[in-house]
């Protein structure tokens, strides 16, 4: 099954689109003039909301003018960008914004009703996850019935099978943001590989040299994701597939996506992306 984003996901424009000599921005200048601060701006990249333009020549994010102007022009900037990207850390405060207890807002969260937008590793080296409050709040309007009773049956089953479906929605939201910014087919094919053990790569991507360009265009690690080594073990399993069924659908769109790029490759007589 081929991976798509999130129907609710803003769609960015290709980032090589920009004109070509508009002079591009800094992120903590464009952050400056959009009123945002660094966690504000670094999300409302990430969600589309705010679309990057060219890399400069040491891999960082520029930003064209004209589309900070568009963000700006926007109603209620920058309240209403603010709302959008706001976020509430684990079960205590995810709780308060639904109106019920933590215990609940975690079973919620871990049978997959919640979908995280980031993470962070506390100072004890416990993974807390992020969710965007406005969606919890839309999610309390849509479903009160889980608010409070019983829980449904599957919600049941999971919980007796010890399920925590957090992990997997996250990537699935990481990813389909990813896909939504390049249409670039190596760019996509990255994208997919970079979320696969090194196994499934190995197997889905025999051709060393295809794997080597899938590696060069990977994407950094998502913001938030921690530095320090010893919080970084704790999220690193985060960034890949866990069980056999996730991972052979990320699988099967990566070698969708690499029917693509080969053919563009063929195309173009170079392999990566053009």
């Amino acid at each position: 099954m081929k991976v798509e984003a999130r129907q609710n996901a803003p769609l960015a424009a290709d980032p090589r689109g920009d004109a070509g000599s508009q002079p591009l921005l800094g992120g903590a200048r464009a952050a400056e003039e959009l009123g945002l601060g660094r966690g504000e701006f670094a999300r409302a990249v990430q969600l589309g909301l705010v679309r990057p333009g060219r890399r400069a020549a040491g891999g960082a994010t520029r930003f064209a003018r004209a589309e900070l102007e568009r963000v700006k022009a926007r109603r209620g900037h920058p309240e209403a960008l603010r709302a959008q990207v706001e976020t509430v850390a684990g079960a205590d405060h995810g709780a308060r914004v639904l109106g019920t207890g933590p215990t609940r807002f975690t079973r919620l969260a871990r049978c997959g009703h919640l979908s995280p937008v980031g993470y962070r590793v506390n100072r004890y080296r416990a993974l807390v996850w992020l969710y965007l409050t406005a969606e919890l709040r839309e999610f309390a309007a849509r479903e009160p019935g889980l608010l409070s009773g019983a829980a449904p049956p599957r919600d049941r089953e999971l919980m007796a099978a010890g399920a925590d479906l957090r992990p997997r929605r996250w990537r699935e939201r990481h990813v389909g943001l990813l896909l939504r910014r390049t249409a670039d087919p190596w760019e996509r094919a990255a994208v997919l590989a970079s979320v696969l053990p090194d196994e499934e790569v190995l197997a889905a991507v025999p051709d060393p040299a295809e794997r080597i360009v899938l590696a060069a265009l990977a994407p950094p690690p998502p913001y938030g994701h921690p530095q320090v080594p010893a919080a970084a073990a704790v999220a690193g399993p985060l960034l890949l597939a866990e069980q056999p069924e996730e991972a052979g659908r990320y699988r099967s769109s990566l070698e969708f996506a690499l029917s693509g790029a080969r053919g563009q490759s063929n195309s173009t007589g170079e392999r990566g992306p053009t």
